[in-house]
């Protein structure tokens, strides 16, 4: 495969900054994080910014099919002439936005759930996760590329300052793993930072279930929208629509201290919130 750095002057193309934009630069990296993907030959991979192929072309080899997903259109007909010249043949590059594919459709076209691969951007990663989380019916996992300072909320647990709304709402329905370390000086153009790669497995069920999920993902957001101040007076100061004493009720029924802050509550902590105040309805 010819670098990133190569393709690109070829074809008089400048990688975006609006789109974040890094390429992978090394095959042995690119080769690493498909082992540790652990895919299998009948495996049917969605891929989240094709790029240049970087991912797409070991991928492929491993897979019995990848849907790769470019919003750039000026990089397609690059992908699909390295896709050619490696003589792939499994490969369906759709130039579209992520947050605009129909994975149910793709799903039922695979015949089983998908695995999502992807080097995310860093401004629309936090959109990619939530759009996950909300169609994870139709994944069974996902290996994603983030930047590490992200990577590291996504990962961490309460009590910690990097826990927060999407730490919460991913753990609730998925277990998450650290996979590998990216430095930066594997990318073209070169981040300013080191990237981290994170696999999620979403669960069959939650172990915690909540009963209106949309509403614990608003319950959520809501707590940590304040998050300096205590439940108490974030949730009343919220968009909930509830009154102090409903609010009060509710995490006394919980079995949370109102003084708490949010960043100390276990997912299940809040399952048992979310329920509470339902009742409060």
């Amino acid at each position: 495969m010819l670098s990133p750095k190569r393709l690109l002057n070829t074809a008089d193309i400048r990688a975006q900054k609006t789109l974040g934009q890094n390429f992978l630069t090394n095959i042995s990296t690119a080769e690493m994080i498909v082992k540790k993907s652990c895919l299998n030959p009948e495996n049917v991979v969605l891929e989240i910014g094709a790029g240049l192929g970087a991912l797409t072309i070991p991928t492929a080899g491993k897979v019995r099919h990848v849907y790769a997903v470019e919003k750039d259109t000026r990089l397609v007909p690059l992908l699909q002439n390295q896709l050619s010249a490696f003589q792939i043949d499994n490969v369906t590059v759709l130039p579209k936005n992520i947050m605009k594919i129909h994975l149910k459709k793709l799903y039922e076209e695979a015949g089983e759930k998908l695995v999502v691969m992807g080097n995310l951007p860093y401004n629309i990663s936090s959109q990619v996760l939530v759009f996950l989380i909300t169609h994870r019916y139709f994944v069974k996992r996902a290996i994603l590329m983030f930047q590490k300072e992200l990577a590291e909320r996504i990962c961490a647990s309460p009590g910690k300052k990097d826990y927060g709304r999407l730490a919460v709402m991913l753990q609730y329905c998925a277990t998450v793993k650290y996979l590998a370390e990216i430095k930066a000086t594997a990318f073209f153009p070169r981040p300013k930072v080191d990237s981290s790669v994170i696999e999620v497995r979403f669960y069959d069920q939650p172990p915690f279930s909540a009963v209106e999920e949309s509403f614990l993902f608003s319950v959520i957001k809501a707590a940590f929208g304040k998050r300096r101040k205590t439940l108490k007076n974030a949730l009343t100061q919220s968009q909930l629509s509830f009154t102090h004493e409903q609010i009060l009720t509710g995490l006394e029924n919980a079995g949370i201290d109102p003084s708490r802050r949010a960043e100390t509550l276990s997912v299940e902590e809040f399952v048992h919130l979310s329920n509470s105040l339902l009742q409060q309805m």
